[in-house]
């Protein structure tokens, strides 16, 4: 058990991590993060709405009570990170080598293996 709680508060660490150095860029209006959502014809409140939204998922994560929610809402964010990518902005954005499609798929996995880890939460979810 006591490897499970590890693995479970490493994959917690990894997601909230890369959730929360990303929102430097959101939030400081950052030239790459203002081409992005340019990009995508959200900028600038869909680049706001998603670093609230992150910032939100990432403490959701951290905080054991709701760890598990935080992790879906992770999943769902990087689903949509990850087709953006895929289908509008292409993998490699700015030439940044496709760090950032990267990034999406850590956080895809590792909030997957977190819900995983914590699958009988499933009944305890309480969304309804």
């Amino acid at each position: 058990m006591k490897t499970k709680n590890i693995i479970i508060w490493i994959t917690r660490l990894v997601a909230a991590g890369i959730l929360f150095e990303t929102l430097f860029y959101k939030f400081t209006a950052h030239p790459d993060s203002v081409m992005l959502f340019t990009a995508l014809g959200v900028e600038p409140w869909g680049r706001i709405a998603l670093g609230v939204i992150e910032l939100i998922t990432g403490i959701a994560i951290l905080v054991p009570r709701t760890s598990f929610k935080g992790a879906l809402a992770s999943i769902g964010l990087m689903i949509g990170a990850i087709i953006t990518h895929l289908a509008v902005i292409g993998v490699s954005f700015n030439n940044d080598g496709g760090a950032l499609f990267s990034l999406a798929i850590i956080v895809f996995i590792v909030s997957s293996v977190n819900v995983y880890l914590n699958r009988d939460q499933f009944k305890n979810i309480g969304l309804f």
